[in-house]
């Protein structure tokens, strides 16, 4: 779908490789009639589509670099105009002095995400297809990556317009019955409009759980360790890294700031959050590294509550603790007293026993994150999915929803149909406001 901007678009150029030094750096150029453009910085007018090896000259034609220009002639580029990559050598001077001579030649610096948002505007790419190229540079985890790469291909998109059609088609046949109104129910019944709104129904419901596992992968979820002095916070946050994060004594308060290590359970990233224990203390350091746990148990997604097994009852601490957020309660130190390794569940509250000295019963909390997270193994089908993306495929869920529950107002019904096709045309740009687009594009890097 071609989505041509207002005016010829002025040319843009950005150096497109990440900054510091390196073996390769690129400039990237994009814009309308840019074999001009290469001749006065090469001396040459390249051909599209091939690799040239030049010299990039400055404006008394002295050398500034040599390397690789590329040339990609409209519309068989990235952004759908004329584009050049000059590949030069990755010093930081060496890139500045290159993209100096590219603005003096009337390029103008490119705003963050202007290439991409070009892209888009030219037809090139869909929205979400757009927004999954910085998914891609952004992910963490390589099934984050390859989930990216999917949407980047069309994947996401693919199954959007695939339930848009189905809307369409519904849509079709409403509007072609209310011009009948004598005949509505019979006809509707032999279309068989109410199983095809079960099967639109169905295909969201997929759709919109493999884009929350998608969610979780882009995002991940914020695990804080809190408990009493002393309980093993800092040990268990050791297993779950694989690797010495925290110091480990037998002195209580040795933890006096929160410690972040970042995990991966199944592709998810779960960033575990080890804190200073929660105690009454005169001692100002550890106060303050108090005052920071409380903080961040107010950001937490999931708070394990790490308990002694040889210790007193910790209610006081359980009772402070904010309602609304998944809490578990992990009993540790279960080998210095015989208790065996196990899950538990009493009025909803999940109770995990474990050694997190010895590592026993540590799978169990992988698995109880797991399982709080609704992960499910959906392999290859998960979508990396955006907090606008869930919105969308919610609220034209609820759209359908109330489209089987207006079958008696057929004009009622068209009107949720048109709703939630208008929904699912937002995640893909058919249906996108100038300050969407700009809120979007601007979190992209400089240069893509």
């Amino acid at each position: 779908m071609q989505r041509q901007p207002a005016s010829l678009p002025d040319t843009i150029a950005a150096i497109a490789t990440a900054p510091g030094r390196g073996g390769v750096g690129v400039v990237r150029v994009s814009g309308a009639g840019l074999g001009a453009f290469a001749l006065a910085l090469c001396g040459r007018e390249p051909r599209p589509r091939s690799a040239h090896f030049t010299r990039f000259l400055d404006a008394e034609e002295r050398a500034i670099d040599e390397g690789i220009l590329l040339y990609f002639a409209a519309p068989a580029s990235f952004t759908g105009e004329d584009v050049l990559e000059l590949q030069g050598h990755g010093g930081p001077v060496v890139m500045q002095m290159l993209l100096e001579r590219c603005l003096q030649l009337g390029a103008r610096l490119a705003e963050p995400g202007e290439f991409t948002r070009r892209a888009f505007l030219n037809g090139k790419l869909d929205l979400a297809q757009a927004e999954s190229v910085a998914d891609l540079i952004e992910a963490s985890t390589a099934a984050a990556a390859r989930s990216a790469v999917r949407s980047l291909s069309g994947q996401f998109s693919e199954e959007v317009h695939r339930i848009g059609d189905a809307l369409i088609d519904l849509r079709m046949l409403v509007e072609a019955t209310l011009d009948f109104p004598e005949e509505e129910i019979d006809f509707l019944e032999r279309a068989r409009a109410m199983p095809r709104l079960a099967s639109i129904r169905d295909a969201l419901e997929g759709l919109l759980e493999r884009a929350r596992q998608g969610a979780l992968l882009r995002s991940g979820l914020n695990v804080v360790l809190v408990g009493a002095p002393n309980v093993g916070k800092s040990s268990l946050l050791n297993q779950l890294a694989g690797d010495e994060r925290a110091i480990v004594t037998d002195i209580a308060g040795t933890t006096r700031d929160a410690v972040r290590e970042t995990v991966q359970i199944e592709g998810i990233p779960l960033h575990i959050i080890d804190t200073a224990g929660l105690r009454e203390t005169a001692d100002t350091v550890e106060r303050i590294g108090i005052e920071r746990t409380w903080r961040e148990i107010g950001r937490a997604d999931v708070i394990l509550h790490l308990v002694a097994a040889d210790a007193e009852d910790a209610a006081d601490i359980d009772a402070r603790l904010p309602a609304g957020v998944e809490r578990v309660t992990v009993v540790n130190k279960i080998d210095l007293v015989g208790l065996a390794v196990g899950r538990s569940e009493k009025a909803g509250r999940v109770m995990l026993q474990v050694s997190a000295r010895s590592g026993e019963g540590v799978d169990l909390v992988r698995r109880e994150l797991l399982r709080i997270a609704g992960w499910h193994a959906h392999g290859e089908d998960v979508i990396l999915a955006r907090e606008r993306h869930l919105t969308a495929l919610r609220e034209a869920l609820r759209h359908v929803s109330e489209a089987g529950a207006r079958l008696d107002a057929l004009e009622l019904f068209a009107e949720e149909l048109r709703l939630a096709h208008e929904e699912l045309g937002a995640i893909t740009g058919e249906f996108s406001a100038d300050d969407l687009l700009g809120v979007i594009f601007s979190r992209f890097c400089i240069g893509k």
